[in-house]
């Protein structure tokens, strides 16, 4: 099978239709083999009872349906396991995404050898409210992460099979799927200026929140990207450093008070001065940072994944 379409939606009765209809439209005209997976994140519409008609009208339609709400990240994980396409793209059930960037984005993928593209919505038919948040949001990624993408967040993205099979899109790191397929070895990480068309049904379902949530979700992915089965590396660091800092300035207080003494000069106690206090938390810090360190290593090293590693060839 040349492409498996993975479609997450919640609440998309309206657009299904007509967007099953462009996909299959496309995928005629090209000559494709193809599947659409629509999984149905817990909607309270009628979503399923219109995925089961599209699907009785074309066997190539295949549904996935949640018992409740879980999130965009579960909808693309299960619909990436069942997905049999060499080539899987992903794109939004809202009409934004338009099929017709699908012939290009695969060959991009089988013919330029990209592992990954993300779609680029260079322009955008977004309120100033949501197109600001949104571009800070991917400079931080970018700065974070190293991959040049100006929007890592666009749901219309195109992968190898293989990929899509070696990455666990979990809580809502779909926002971050480019640094994932990166961490598990998949370097060739391409961009494409795609079409952003507005709203046509429905209404947006994510909130201002999802920017907070999202730098946070970042600092969670670059975190666990770099130091997941070392995370003694920065406990220990920045534990050591604190504590050295906090020891050698509560000994420059103990000095100057000998000192002090020495020249008969009369000198307030050392638990007066309020930098001993400073250097005593810097100490404390330090030493629970450092243990910390020490016991996420310890069960990083009682991983039952601690020697799991993606082998691509052997001969």
């Amino acid at each position: 099978m040349d492409i498996s379409v993975v479609i997450p939606l919640y609440n998309e009765d309206e657009s299904l239709p007509e967007l099953a209809a462009w996909i299959q439209r496309v995928m005629e005209a090209n000559g494709f083999s193809y599947e659409i997976i629509m999984v149905d994140d817990g909607s309270n519409d009628t979503s399923w009872q219109v995925i089961e008609r599209l699907q009785k009208k074309n066997p190539c339609v295949r549904g996935i349906k949640f018992r409740r709400n879980y999130g965009k990240s579960a909808a693309l994980y299960c619909g990436f396991e069942d997905a049999e396409g060499d080539v899987v793209i992903t794109m939004d059930a809202d009409m934004q995404d338009s099929p017709d960037e699908i012939p290009a984005l695969y060959r991009m993928i089988t013919e330029e050898d990209y592992d990954m593209v993300s779609g680029w919505k260079k322009k955008r038919y977004d309120p100033l409210s949501k197109t600001l948040p949104t571009k800070l949001f991917n400079a931080t990624a970018r700065k974070f992460s190293g991959i040049k993408l100006h929007d890592f967040n666009c749901g219309l993205k195109a992968y190898k099979q293989v990929v899509v099979k070696n990455i666990e899109v979990y809580g809502e790191m779909h926002r971050y799927i480019p640094i994932l397929a990166k961490q598990a070895g998949f370097t060739r990480i391409g961009e494409k200026v795609v079409q952003h068309r507005a709203r046509k049904y429905g209404v947006s379902k994510f909130g201002l929140n999802r920017f907070i949530n999202g730098m946070l979700d970042l600092l969670s992915v670059t975190f666990i990207t770099r130091f997941a089965k070392k995370p003694m590396h920065l406990f220990g660091t920045i534990g050591t450093v604190l504590f050295i800092l906090g020891f050698f300035a509560a000994a420059w207080i103990g000095v100057e008070k000998l000192i002090a003494l020495n020249h008969g000069v009369k000198a307030p106690l050392v638990t007066d001065n309020p930098y001993f206090y400073i250097a005593l938390t810097c100490m404390m810090l330090g030493t629970q940072l450092f243990l910390a360190g020490f016991v996420a290593d310890l069960v990083s090293r009682s991983a039952s994944d601690r020697n799991v590693y993606r082998i691509e060839k052997k001969i």
